[in-house]
């Protein structure tokens, strides 16, 4: 008998259906039946099923299946669908995950003129990297685990107060680098829009009408 330990199964993969998505010129129509079905199938699966290692594999998929897997699958998906709902809250926790020492920065300047937001998003008071990580996981957990509308609301207040601290640095930078204030500037503002892109699909979610 081999030694090798055996490989944990990976749930809901997606390597065989990004296989058939990948290749250019796939019709638009059939790529955004793959990105339902792939974003329905996850779901349901994260809901029906309450081992705790299957919920964990399914927050980390972007780390098992590749940025560009995930990005193929449902980037291209609008807001107010689940797959494009999916996209950006993995794009949340992705970033989150590559530059947590940012982030938390970022979080703690906007804490101050967010409060309510900081409420929701549920992060500790002077948060560190350590922290806005577990929050991220927090919130994709609530998507296989709880109510999959408060998770999306959780993004989205996150993203706010994330939002508002940027616009707080551009302030600063203003008079040393214009340039890098202004990007800052059109950063916190793409943050407020996708909050809010995250807030309309949590209506939806509870209007029964997210797919």
């Amino acid at each position: 008998m081999s030694s090798e330990p055996r490989r944990p199964r990976r749930p809901a993969s997606l390597d065989a259906v990004a296989a058939e998505a990948l290749p250019g010129g796939i019709d638009p129509a059939t790529r955004s039946q793959v990105a339902h079905t792939t974003a329905a199938a996850i779901v349901h699966q994260g809901r029906a099923n309450a081992d705790p290692d299957v919920v964990a594999r399914l927050v980390a998929l972007v780390e098992t299946e590749g940025l560009d897997v995930v990005a193929a699958l449902w980037s291209d998906a609008p807001a107010e669908t689940l797959p494009g709902a999916l996209w950006r809250l993995y794009v949340l926790r992705e970033w989150v995950r590559r530059d947590p020492g940012t982030v938390s920065d970022r979080y703690k300047l906007g804490a101050g003129v967010a409060p309510v937001h900081e409420v929701v998003a549920g992060v500790a008071d002077a948060p560190g990297p350590a922290d806005v990580r577990a929050v991220a996981d927090a919130v994709l957990s609530g998507v296989y685990t709880g109510d999959l509308a408060v998770a999306l609301e959780r993004a989205a207040s996150f993203r706010r107060v994330l939002a508002a601290g940027a616009a707080f640095d551009a302030d600063h930078l203003d008079d040393v680098d214009p340039g890098g204030a202004a990007r800052m500037t059109r950063g916190a503002a793409s943050l407020v829009r996708t909050a809010e892109e995250l807030e309309h699909a949590a209506t939806l979610w509870r209007a029964g009408k997210l797919d």
